[in-house]
């Protein structure tokens, strides 16, 4: 008997000591959820229709650059709408459209009449570019906001084109905003230096070419001008290429902060291919349609790196870093739901669900002390400990404790206690039926446990679902009910029976205060 009672005390003494290491100091240790402490609150839409247009233009180029590999002649090949329509010469030519068609793109259907030739994509297809497009969305946001720093974030797809972004204590509002949204399109082009600039820009533009801006800050003054610059269409690298973006003050003869690139292997070697490939030519650097640089290529660079540089403050070459990192976003999103919850009503909420505790957990203490005696002075002790290990498995978990968290503790306090009222009638039942006061509490225990875990147990399983399909807030009631159910089966069982054990093993009690 002295060994149970050894290890038991061991074990309560462990678990008990784990707990508070792990909550104290408590306000360092608990991540406060969005409606306690305050932040942003978004909904965002992605626009997956473009995502489609993005993968049809995709293929019309690599078409066009398949036909120029094989030597295949054709009058046009256009994109009109999710279509891509080409026309041939004569059947001969369309008959070697088709057949090239079929070998390279078998996802392609394709209609053919009168040397003109339309290739759309399945309907599958398109939704499975759709699907992954806001998939891709979702986890380009979470690597941004993981890279921004933001505590215990909240990022979940909400429906089929729409994300949830909630970030608790965020301070700087608009520029979280910024970061999430920039599409961070990353494109390497030539600069048609050949081609004339000043009738580009009354209209006449040559064929394969674009007119982009490169943005020029005055730092003194801090007006910024546009300069324009005449492109070649052709993209040749893109931020796919890119493993590694760092924002650097080794800029050169350029002004710092700058943005240090490290490209993958495969990126690495096609930057390689580039620049030889165009020496004494200018490679623009344009991003999100804006160009930050464009310098000389003077001869051919390998080693994998390269560097971005423009007007760049310190917060924005950070931004850029972060974003170039993360990846861009597969299709343009929109916010469709903006909400900043502030700290004032987060520590409003915090004052009212700690008073609510308290209250709560004080009228309880009182009752089990009236209504029981000394026993429901044992069931307190084992309510105290059940709110220690809660608030320590809490902490260490690195859960997020919500307003609706704080009900789940409350909701807690109530059930902890119930199970010891089960038992404690069981064992009423037991002493008035003529029991001693140990078979009484043997049976008590050992009866009420069935009901007790079968109560506790569907009451888990909700809160399993609760937090599987619910979203933030939802999630931090049914964390703290599962941890709370969980503690509450320890304690009003294992450390109620120990301490009824610890009193009645000691000299032959003939009456218990119950």
């Amino acid at each position: 008997m002295q060994k149970d009672f050894r290890w038991k005390l061991i074990l309560i003494l462990i678990v008990l000591g784990i707990s508070i290491w792990y909550a104290h100091p408590l306000d360092k240790k608990i991540n406060l959820g969005l409606d306690l402490q305050g932040g942003m609150h978004l909904v965002l839409g992605v626009d997956a229709e473009k995502a489609v247009e993005s993968s049809v233009s995709r293929n019309l180029g690599d078409i066009k650059e398949l036909f120029s590999q094989k030597d295949i002649q054709t009058e046009s090949i256009i994109k009109e709408g999710n279509k891509i329509v080409i026309k041939t010469k004569g059947k001969d030519d369309e008959e070697k459209v088709r057949k090239s068609i079929g070998n390279e793109y078998p996802s392609l259907d394709v209609k053919a009449s009168d040397n003109r030739i339309e290739l759309s994509m399945t309907n599958k297809e398109i939704n499975n570019i759709k699907e992954h497009a806001v998939l891709q969305a979702l986890e380009t946001i979470r690597n941004r906001i993981d890279e921004f720093g933001v505590a215990e974030p909240t990022i979940q797809k909400q429906s089929e084109s729409q994300i949830l972004v909630q970030l608790p204590g965020i301070k700087d509002i608009e520029r979280a905003k910024k970061l999430i949204g920039r599409t961070a399109l990353l494109e390497f082009k030539v600069v048609d230096d050949e081609g004339d600039l000043g009738k580009a820009l009354k209209g006449e533009i040559p064929n394969g070419d674009i007119i982009a801006y490169e943005k020029k800050a005055d730092k003194e003054s801090g007006k910024a001008d546009r300069m324009p610059y005449l492109l070649k269409d052709k993209t040749l690298m893109t931020g796919d290429a890119i493993s590694n973006a760092q924002v650097s003050f080794n800029c050169g003869d350029k002004t710092p902060p700058c943005i240090a690139l490290t490209f993958n292997p495969q990126g690495a070697r096609l930057f390689e291919r580039v620049t030889a490939e165009n020496v004494n030519k200018r490679l623009a650097i344009v991003l999100d349609g804006n160009i930050h640089s464009a310098p000389m290529i003077n001869e051919k660079i390998s080693g994998g790196r390269a560097i971005i540089t423009g007007s760049f403050s310190d917060t924005e070459a950070m931004d850029v870093a972060i974003v170039l990192r993360a990846g861009a976003l597969p299709a343009p999103i929109q916010i469709l739901e903006d909400r900043t919850v502030g700290p004032s009503l987060g520590n409003d909420s915090i004052k009212k669900g700690v008073t609510s505790a308290i209250i709560g957990g004080i009228l309880v203490v009182i009752f089990m002390i009236i209504y029981y005696k000394l026993s429901g002075i044992i069931a307190n002790i084992a309510l105290v400990l059940n709110i220690v290990i809660l608030l320590g498995a809490l902490a260490g978990f690195g859960a997020t404790l919500t307003l609706p968290g704080i009900a789940g503790i409350i909701l807690t306090i109530g059930m902890a206690v119930d199970a010891n009222v089960l038992i404690y009638e069981r064992i009423r039942e037991e002493l008035r039926s003529g029991r001693t006061p140990r078979s009484a509490v043997d049976i008590g225990f050992s009866k009420a446990f069935v009901t007790i875990f079968d109560s506790n147990l569907t009451t888990l399983i909700t809160a399993i679902v609760l937090y599987l399909f619910g979203t933030g807030p939802v999630k931090g009631f049914a964390i703290t009910l599962t941890i709370g159910l969980v503690a509450s089966m320890f304690t009003a069982v294992f450390v109620s029976r120990f301490i009824f054990d610890l009193i009645l093993g000691r000299k032959e009690i003939k009456k218990i205060s119950i």
